[in-house]
């Protein structure tokens, strides 16, 4: 088996700037510099660009520009000296100031800029504004005082009480609705061994129950619904003992 060698007629062509010969399909453009033509990889056209070198067939105006030839004209201090002599014959104009008082002030002033030349600065009074008193900080809005009230320590004033709230409210609508769908239900109204404050009310038929709570602490926050269910099963024993009743209006009467 003889080896075949493979030769190309691509000549190598090596980049001006780092240096490094181009590899297959690697696009050398040319830059001229002092006269002379440059090769310029693709990676170093920006540095050739900052080192002054020209793109072949590129615009030379901006180059011109770029390498610091100015155009030729006056001077700066030609050009502001006639604009000088005509703001020294300029007149003077008053400014009357907010509190009454008549200031006579040039209507331009002249200055030094950074690069050591003069130049004018246009400057006008302008008459200052009375600031406006800051208002004071509205006081804080009221809060809405919390309906306490003494929690009776008794149960059974715990409970009178709780009651009376619960008939006071739009709940017992309810009842009375349910109980002419499914008759009288059972009531039992018990405060709560954790919280003095708190008592529950359970209402239920065989096909639902509801649980209401009072705060006595708070009344006007009124009752609420905690829970409810399908099932008198889901209540606890103790849940399920009735102590109050109801009529045909929905109000609670404790029986004790």
């Amino acid at each position: 088996m003889t080896r075949k060698s493979i030769t190309t007629t691509r000549a190598a062509v090596a980049c001006d700037v780092c240096g490094r010969t181009l590899l297959r399909g690697e696009h050398a453009d040319q830059f001229i510099a002092n006269g002379s033509r440059r090769m310029v990889c693709e990676l170093c056209t920006a540095r050739a660009t900052n080192e002054g070198w020209i793109r072949e067939g590129a615009d030379n105006t901006l180059q011109v520009r770029r390498n610091g030839v100015r155009r030729s004209g006056r001077s700066l201090l030609e050009r502001l000296r006639p604009r000088r002599e005509a703001q020294r014959e300029a007149p003077v104009t008053p400014v009357r100031r907010v509190s009454g008082n008549v200031d006579r002030i040039p209507s331009r002033v002249r200055g030094d800029d950074s690069t050591g030349g003069e130049h004018e600065q246009a400057a006008e009074r302008v008459p200052e504004t009375p600031r406006a008193p800051q208002a004071q900080d509205a006081p804080p809005a009221p809060r809405e005082p919390r309906h306490v009230r003494a929690v009776p320590t008794n149960a059974d004033l715990k409970i009178a009480r709780a009651l009376d709230v619960f008939n006071t409210s739009a709940h017992p609508r309810r009842i009375a609705g349910v109980s002419r769908s499914l008759g009288i239900p059972i009531v039992s109204v018990m405060p709560s061994e954790t919280e003095g404050a708190i008592v529950s009310i359970i209402v239920g038929w065989e096909l639902c129950w509801y649980r209401y709570e009072v705060d006595l602490a708070d009344e006007a926050a009124g009752v609420r619904v905690i829970a409810q269910g399908a099932e008198l099963s889901e209540l606890t024993d103790a849940e399920q003992v009735p102590n109050a009743a109801a009529d045909e209006r929905g109000l609670l009467v404790h029986a004790a």
